[in-house]
């Protein structure tokens, strides 16, 4: 295997979810299935946090689509396309991501995740949750199902099979969950500071985990060349692992000590729901910028 600074490729997986680093914990060194798998899910946390704009859930019928570019220090690195079907009943969001550009030097792969479920408020009430990523000839899938926010059952295809060191999910952990697609589409309310005070205990079928946002202050979106302009709150980010992680894993860690995870939110329309518009991660490369490029609904 190429070898690759495991920062750069944990940064990608941060991102994806989608391409199998050299090291997940030494470097030059190939991880266990299991660090894979974990690596992979994580990208839950940094990417579908903000790659959610185009999943709005409404009384009336919804059709969107949206496009987001993700970039590193900079430099564009991938593309993402979001779509959602809402009935006014029930809610289908599909996320497909793609390394491209100067990313492809240093990683390659797709990833698609799907969440499906009651269109409820003050939030979506997943019933279906699916993550599948494709590189370097592998591929790994989990699927996910929920009722009334309890977990009813979950597969991870390959299985994990080495736990030596991963934090033991218990049953407990698997009530009143959701998943992270779902997680961050906020229904009601206003765009004001109460749209960051909230909380989200999260189950992706490897790592169950919390995720809690506070405010920081309201904003403005001026830059002609992402799909909103207007008004936005800026919110703070803060992960907290609870089980089915690596307690030797350095992502981990840098997510659960980082206290600069930012996400902004924006009004969708006159509907009544707000949507991710940009996240923004510190890391010793440069910034982590996910931005909404393009809106269509």
């Amino acid at each position: 295997m190429t070898f690759v600074h495991p920062w750069v490729t944990i940064l990608l997986h941060t991102v994806f979810a989608m391409t199998r680093p050299n090291g997940a914990g030494d470097i030059g060194t190939s991880p266990r299935v299991p660090e894979v798998a974990e690596l992979r899910i994580k990208s839950a946390v940094a990417a579908c946090i903000v790659l959610l704009g185009a999943a709005p859930a409404c009384a009336a019928e919804v059709a969107a689509s949206a496009g987001y570019v993700v970039s590193l220090g900079g430099i564009n690195v991938a593309t993402v396309r979001v779509g959602l079907n809402d009935d006014g009943k029930h809610y289908a969001i599909e996320l497909k991501a793609d390394v491209e550009g100067l990313g492809q030097l240093v990683s390659s792969g797709s990833a698609s995740i799907e969440s499906a479920g009651l269109a409820t408020a003050p939030a979506l009430a997943p019933q279906q949750f699916g993550l599948t990523t494709r590189a370097n000839g592998e591929t790994f899938a989990v699927a996910v199902g929920y009722a009334g926010g309890d977990v009813t059952a979950f597969t991870v295809d390959p299985p994990l099979l080495d736990n030596y060191g991963r934090v033991p999910i218990e049953r407990a952990h698997l009530t009143g969950v959701g998943d992270i697609l779902a997680a961050f589409v906020f229904k009601g309310g206003a765009l004001d500071a109460s749209l960051c005070r909230r909380k989200m205990r999260i189950f992706t079928g490897v790592e169950r985990f919390n995720i809690a946002l506070s405010y920081l202050k309201d904003d403005d979106a001026t830059s002609p060349r992402t799909g909103y302009q207007g008004p936005v709150v800026l919110c703070n980010i803060r992960y907290t692992p609870v089980s089915g992680h690596f307690t030797t894993s350095e992502l981990t860690s840098y997510l659960a000590d980082s206290d600069r995870i930012l996400i902004w939110y924006a009004p969708l329309g006159d509907s009544g729901y707000f949507i991710p518009y940009r996240l923004l991660m510190t890391t010793s490369f440069g910034d982590l910028s996910m931005v909404l490029t393009s809106l269509r609904s």
